[in-house]
């Protein structure tokens, strides 16, 4: 029992799904029919398919799944939910290839499943279009054929090559954008952004390994537009001619556009032919239709475009243009005549007339249907051109074109206005040369051609009659003599029908013109002419300037203009004033026509530098400065400019200039001057300070107007003297110690001994080499052993009266007023050991020598006397220096003692002492 519920548990799920099965697997309906074809001039493949009969009698909704496949590479996949109907037609859907179809094979298959389902049929077999790669071919070939390309799309090219043959080359001419792409036998080349820029046809060029080769050609343009400014119209009532705006496509010959006119209610009969050399245009006969709606085609390979007009043939009438135009003048006004052919069409017509400055005037006809027109308010003896068209009086559409313009002038009239008239006066003897000017003016009309001119004057103090001269109309001016009294001027103009008004003139007295010379006032030139001012007076009523043209020549060609009354400064122009010319101007007050003159100005257009240089004339030199003096500058008209002032240039030869208060000035060669500027051009004199002694300068002296000075070219060249000063100060600086040293080297003994006398030093000496005698361990000289060698005495009278000594006492008998030691007196035994005896005692005299005591002494001769140095022991008691007695050099006989020791003096070369005393005194 337990088994028999197992098996059915089993069986029955088996028994569920089995059943679902079979359900669901007669829900599904496979396609059962598929046919695949293609449109080569579109690359588009076209597919038809069917299912069952029953999936259309249930009016199944079913969704098929379709794709494309290119060789063996799936290239679209596609999905499409249809509703079936009972009609049971079959299924149909597009597919446009973006390479050519005949370069591969194409396949398509479809499965389906309704919506019910969840289970899509089987796929449908594959249904192949076979593409020229498997066929037999005898060379390449360039897929797809010539065809026309849209601007900006893109394209893709195939060649197939022979078969078994390989591409070699595709190529495409003029370059464009190519991207490659290569597949065995066939390869494929795609363009992009095709443009008519680069030219209207693309050349393709394919080759085989086989040499074998194909070529084709492509047009690239533009799809139509829709025709612009398209409308119809007529002339006659007759024929009725529709134009339009012809548009680039940049497609020729039998891919250019193709336009065509018919009636929209039939468009398959076209009107007429159109013709397009600029503008498009077609024209048909009405016949007795009035309203018409038509439409125009225009179409090329790329598509097709249209426009639609419709309108009232009455209310579209186009007048042909006036002919036969002419003209009958008088001198203020003209009257035009015009035909034209329109005879059935009521027309209103319109004139332009264009003035001889080029205004335009348009004058339009009062009268409906009037074939003329009177045009008022011309000018006489005017030169005037007018043409006329017409329009449609009751509906309006446009205007005729323009008849033949027609040239025609006025009569000639009455001159209007006056002559502008001017004078120059020359005093002569017995009166005055006035030379009358005059010229016509703007708001002059001569109104005809000016055959003469008419001058007339008279006195105005008496009654006298007036006195008159006719010129040809090719004179401008005269000259007639007038005596000192006053006189009134008046000058006309003569046409062939009358005289214009008179100008008048006044001329005063002689005596009233005597006025004090006038002061010349500088003018400045501008860019538009010669800037003038003047002071204004309200007692004149105009102001007048004149001036000539060209003052350096004979005639100066006088010019003159006039101001009104509350002017006081202008601006004179004139064509013929050029740069450095000096231009005079005078300045007339006028009222009541009669002129006198207020200022004289003179000036330049431009001003140019000076023609020459001032002439230096002196040159003065100081060891640091210099001054120069030139000549008064000529300032006459001939001059370009008015002098300003004057520039003066210095720089050394040799390295740059830095004169102090200068400024600095770079030529054309890059050197360097010093510039100093003088602004006053009546001096003539300046000095340049701070330059160096003993240098070569060059300088150079330029005056400079108001367009400055003239290139330096030429220098002067000055050096500068040595300083004095200087050379005295080295002088008293090196030469005068020079002297004095040299002075000194050559007396150097001389200078010595006055200057640094030599004193022996005790400390040299060789007396100091005897040890027999010391005190406090030095060594002491006894002067006993020293005899001195020379000694001079004092012619005094205090010679011969010594100071005595006693033998036993130190203490002298009369004071010593100099405080030296006291000379000793001994006995003449005691000091005769250097003397001959003498037969008769002697009275001698004692001198001291203070030398050998002072601690002045001088060094000690080296070439001392050893005989006068005794060795023995001296008593500390005893005196250590004892004054030497000699013999009375003052007596007869002491003379060869005298003698003696002047020899021995010389035999020793010993030098003397510089203080010898003599008793206790100086000699």
């Amino acid at each position: 029992m337990m088994n028999h519920f197992m098996i059915l548990a089993v069986l029955l799920p088996l028994r569920t799904c089995h059943t679902t099965y079979s359900q669901q697997e007669s829900d599904v309906f496979p396609v059962t029919y598929l046919n695949v074809s293609k449109d080569l001039d579109l690359q588009r493949l076209l597919v038809e398919w069917d299912v069952v009969k029953s999936a259309h009698d249930a009016e199944l909704a079913i969704s098929f799944e379709i794709q494309v496949r290119r060789t063996n590479e799936v290239v679209w996949t596609e999905f499409r939910n249809v509703t079936l109907d009972k009609l049971g037609k079959p299924l149909h859907w597009t597919w446009d290839s973006n390479i050519p179809l005949e370069c591969m094979s194409h396949a398509v298959r479809i499965r389906s499943k309704a919506e019910t389902s969840k289970i899509w049929s089987q796929w449908s077999l594959w249904e192949t279009l076979p593409g020229l790669d498997t066929s037999n071919r005898s060379g390449p070939q360039i897929f797809p054929k010539e065809k026309v390309l849209a601007e900006g799309s893109n394209i893709t090219l195939c060649c197939i090559g022979g078969k078994g043959q390989t591409i070699k080359e595709f190529s495409v001419y003029p370059t464009v954008d190519v991207v490659k792409r290569t597949k065995s036998q066939v390869r494929l080349l795609t363009v992009g952004n095709l443009s008519h820029d680069k030219g209207s046809n693309i050349h393709v060029y394919c080759s085989d390994e086989d040499k074998g080769s194909h070529e084709a050609a492509f047009f690239v343009g533009k799809p139509p537009d829709t025709p612009k400014d398209f409308s119809c119209q007529t002339q006659d009532m007759k024929r009725v001619t529709c134009t339009w705006r012809k548009e680039e496509t940049y497609l020729y010959g039998r891919n250019s556009p193709q336009y065509t006119l018919s009636k929209t209610s039939s468009q398959k009969m076209a009107l007429c032919e159109a013709s397009c050399p600029e503008q498009c245009s077609c024209s048909w006969d009405i016949g007795q239709q009035r309203i018409w709606n038509v439409t125009v085609t225009v179409e090329n390979p790329l598509g097709k475009k249209s426009a639609t007009d419709v309108f009232d043939v009455k209310h579209r009438v186009y007048p042909t243009a006036p002919f036969q135009v002419w003209e009958d003048c008088r001198d203020t006004e003209m009257t035009l005549h015009w035909n034209y052919k329109n005879t059935e069409i009521e027309l209103f017509c319109q004139t332009e007339v264009v003035q001889p400055d080029g205004k335009v005037e348009l004058h339009n006809s009062s009268v409906a249907d009037s074939r003329r027109v009177t045009v008022r308010g011309l000018r006489p003896h005017t030169e005037y051109t007018a043409r006329v068209r017409c329009a449609a009086a009751r509906h309006f559409w446009r205007w005729s074109e323009w008849s033949q313009p027609l040239t025609a002038r006025t009569k000639e009239g009455t001159p209007s206005g006056k002559l502008d008239i001017w004078r120059e006066i020359t005093p002569v003897f017995g009166g005055r040369n006035v030379t009358l000017f005059w010229k016509q003016t703007p708001s002059f009309q001569a109104n005809g051609k000016i055959i003469s001119y008419e001058v007339t004057w008279e006195k105005i103090e008496d009654d006298s009659q007036p006195e008159s001269i006719s010129f040809s109309s090719v004179y401008n001016s005269t000259r007639i003599f007038l005596d000192n009294h006053s006189y009134r001027i008046s000058v006309m103009a003569k046409n062939n029908v009358n005289f214009s008004l008179p100008s008048i003139l006044i001329i005063s007295r002689a005596t009233d013109n005597s006025t004090e010379e006038l002061k010349e006032g500088q003018v400045n030139g501008t860019d538009d002419g010669i800037f003038l001012s003047w002071e204004p007076r309200s007692i004149y009523d105009s102001y007048i300037i004149d001036w000539c043209n060209f003052p350096r020549l004979q005639p100066c060609d006088l010019q003159w203009k006039r101001f009104g009354p509350n002017i006081s400064s202008a601006v004179i122009s004139s064509a013929a004033f050029v740069p450095g010319v000096r231009y005079k101007f005078h300045i007339y007050g006028s009222v009541a026509s009669r002129a006198s003159l207020l200022e004289k100005k003179i000036g330049y257009l431009k001003e140019l530098p000076p023609h020459l240089d001032p002439i230096v004339r002196k040159v003065d030199l100081t060891y640091n400065s210099v001054t120069l003096s030139w000549d008064s500058y000529l300032t006459n008209e001939s001059e370009p400019g008015f002098v300003r002032g004057y520039h003066v240039y210095v720089s050394p030869i040799q390295g740059n200039c830095n004169l102090k208060g200068s400024k600095k000035h770079i030529l054309s060669d890059e050197s360097e001057l010093c510039k100093y500027t003088i602004e006053n051009p009546e001096e003539k004199r300046y000095t340049v300070k701070h330059l160096m002694p003993n240098t070569k300068y060059k300088i150079v002296v330029k005056a400079f107007t108001g367009g400055g000075e003239t290139p330096i070219v030429n220098f002067r060249y000055i050096d500068t003297p040595y300083n004095s000063n200087m050379l005295y100060f080295i002088f008293l600086l090196v030469i005068v110690p020079m002297l004095v040293a040299a002075i000194c080297h050559w007396k150097m003994k001389w200078v010595k001994e006055w200057c640094c006398p030599v004193i022996p030093s005790p400390n040299k000496s060789k007396v100091l080499s005897f040890k027999e005698f010391k005190m406090d361990s030095e060594k002491v000289l006894k002067i006993n052993d020293c005899l001195p060698d020379t000694l001079a005495v004092d012619s005094n009278a205090d010679a011969h009266n010594p100071v005595t000594w006693s033998p036993v006492s130190s203490t002298p008998t009369e004071d010593n007023t100099d405080g030296h030691n006291s000379s000793w007196i001994y006995s003449s035994e005691n000091v005769a050991r250097d003397f001959p005896p003498t037969a008769t005692p002697q009275t001698h005299t004692c001198f001291e020598n203070f030398a050998y005591s002072s601690p002045l002494g001088a060094e000690s001769d080296p070439y001392q006397i050893p005989e006068t140095l005794e060795a023995g022991k001296i008593n500390q008691a005893v005196v250590l220096y004892q004054p030497q007695c000699y013999i009375d050099i003052f007596h007869e006989d002491a003379a060869s003692a005298i003698r003696e020791t002047g020899e021995r003096k010389n035999s020793l070369k010993y030098i003397s002492q510089t203080d010898v005393c003599w008793l206790g005194g100086r000699l």
